[in-house]
């Protein structure tokens, strides 16, 4: 299990302080986007159904923050 942590730690996206976890701000600073246009995107993936929930959901429990912690590591209590 300390393997698949190890290579989502890898990751080039890491969330920062943001509004709600940190993924959009994440993303935009990885990728150099405006962070209101990857929220409002995100926003818009919200009405689809089940879709944007859930991925965002997902990329908060797996995307580590800048200093590397990861939200579902915690929770299984690796950490």
């Amino acid at each position: 299990m300390n393997r698949f942590f190890d290579i989502l730690r890898s990751s080039p996206i890491r969330r920062t302080r943001g509004w709600a976890g940190g993924v959009c701000a994440g993303l935009a600073m990885r990728y150099g986007w405006d962070v209101s246009v990857v929220r409002i995107a995100v926003l818009l993936s919200f009405l689809l159904p089940f879709v944007g929930v859930w991925t965002y959901f997902a990329a908060w429990l797996l995307l580590p923050k800048v200093d590397g912690t990861i939200a579902l590591e915690r929770l299984v209590g690796n950490r």
